[in-house]
């Protein structure tokens, strides 16, 4: 028969390792939460990042003229007055709404960084202008790095301003007729939307 300094000394020890398997347990628990957590913050912050910086200065309107020598692409994906589901999020409410195609043109789009001509902080990675609103752009498209000025007004302070090239893309671009998904007016004549920013409705 077992004494009973040698049994507690066993429940003890027992107790410990049963301890020590639910510290685990929950510390297991926490680190997939806070991976879990982590994953959804570095979503987030990747989303916010893909779709750009702050676009409130954007005309989300426009007159729906496009630059000289723009050509309209001869066979779209997205054909002149069909229907397409937006999937980018250039400024608030864009992604997820229906949009009407008026617009389809094959050019080269640009992702540029700037400092806007009417002061205030440098914007970062503005999607899109393309070849024919940058003067003297030339025939062929300009690498990531060129030093460029914009012809353009999607935002106060872009036309005349200098401009970095952070990417340049070879596709057809789209403008677009769209309401808002938080409501408001309908915006009319949008530049631009590229080929793999639009879905299938």
């Amino acid at each position: 028969m077992l004494k009973k300094p040698v049994l507690l000394s066993l429940l003890a020890s027992l107790f410990l390792v049963l301890g020590a398997c639910a510290n685990d347990n929950d510390s297991n628990k926490e680190d997939t939460a806070n991976k879990e957590d982590t994953k959804e913050t570095e979503n987030e912050e990747s989303e916010k990042d893909m779709e750009g910086m702050d676009h409130s200065d954007m005309d989300h309107s426009s007159s729906g003229e496009v630059p000289e020598g723009l050509k309209a692409a001869e066979n779209p994906t997205y054909k002149v007055g069909s229907k397409a589901i937006i999937e980018t999020g250039h400024m608030e409410g864009m992604k997820g709404a229906e949009a009407t195609i008026v617009g389809a043109y094959d050019t080269t789009a640009y992702a540029i960084s700037y400092t806007p001509t009417n002061g205030g902080e440098r914007v970062e990675n503005h999607k899109w202008v393309i070849h024919e609103e940058i003067p003297d752009a030339g025939e062929e498209s300009l690498k990531p790095g060129a030093e460029v000025t914009i012809d353009a007004s999607h935002m106060k302070g872009m036309d005349g301003a200098t401009a970095e090239i952070d990417s340049a893309e070879q596709t057809t671009v789209y403008m677009i007729d769209y309401t808002p998904t938080t409501g408001g007016e309908e915006v009319k004549n949008h530049k631009w939307v590229t080929e793999s920013e639009l879905s299938a409705k």
